[in-house]
């Protein structure tokens, strides 16, 4: 099945639905709560549509799951051999707050595991994507295509950690307060959404522990490009490396990292 995907065509349905994105973001635009309190905008419900339809035209036969459609019953996903699993808008946060790190994630999974990934950043004009045994990669606007790693940095001193201002938990800071235990620096590093993982993937930082809650969506396309530069997203209990399709498609804590 992989081999029929032609990832170019993913990342042009990212881009397309990065295009609608762009138009509401350069407006005024209503701002909407789910049940769960999360904020829902018209760019995530235009977004949604289009990467669904046109998935759904290019590759009919596979089925999807989306944040924003999401209410598919387990007994009928759980036998599922291939999926989409997409967030549409992720980081509707930053989205509202206008700093543009916002992205379009699309990931196609396989038996609970992530082989193919898109991250689009569409106010950064910024796109990684990565397919299971073909590499990972990096295009910016008016720049070469580049394979990640891009940096080759070791600096035994200081560890580069991504943190989350808004999921800055007791759990957190108690493991950040082990890392200087071992480490002469700590240099910490915030940035929205999926980009956490692409900034792991092009060794721009050396870890990311997620000790908060996640979905899914949030993290399958980020996954496969961490792990295609040789980079490490596990459970924070066990050590597996994380998996999808879950009952209640909730991520348990995690650790991104780099092998280094």
């Amino acid at each position: 099945m992989i081999e029929n995907i032609d990832i170019q065509k993913i990342n042009s349905i990212a881009k397309k639905a990065g295009d609608e994105i762009m138009r509401i973001y350069q407006k005024d635009f209503t701002i909407k709560y789910k049940e769960d309190k999360s904020p829902l905008t018209e760019a995530d419900l235009i977004s949604n549509k289009i990467i669904e339809d046109d998935l759904k035209k290019t590759y009919p036969d596979i089925p999807i799951l989306s944040e924003e459609n999401k209410e598919i019953p387990y007994i009928i996903r759980k036998n599922w051999k291939y999926f989409w699993l997409i967030d549409p808008l992720d980081g509707t946060k930053e989205f509202i707050k206008k700093n543009g790190e916002f992205t379009i994630n699309i990931a196609l999974i396989y038996k609970n595991i992530s082989i193919l990934g898109v991250v689009y950043a569409p106010a950064l004009n910024l796109l990684y994507y990565a397919q299971k045994d073909r590499g990972a990669f990096k295009k910016e606007k008016d720049k070469k295509l580049q394979r990640l790693p891009i940096y080759n940095y070791t600096n035994n001193d200081t560890l580069k950690v991504i943190v989350s201002k808004s999921h800055y938990n007791q759990e957190t800071k108690d493991f950040v307060n082990n890392l200087k235990n071992k480490y002469n620096n700590i240099e910490f590093i915030n940035i929205g959404s999926s980009l956490k993982f692409c900034l792991i993937a092009e060794r721009k930082a050396d870890i990311y522990p997620r000790l908060a809650p996640t979905m899914e969506w949030d993290t399958a396309a980020g996954q496969v490009i961490v792990e295609q530069v040789g980079g490490k997203v596990i459970e924070f209990r066990n050590k597996k490396h994380l998996k999808y399709n879950t009952q209640n498609l909730l991520n348990p804590y995690f650790i991104v990292k780099t092998l280094n």
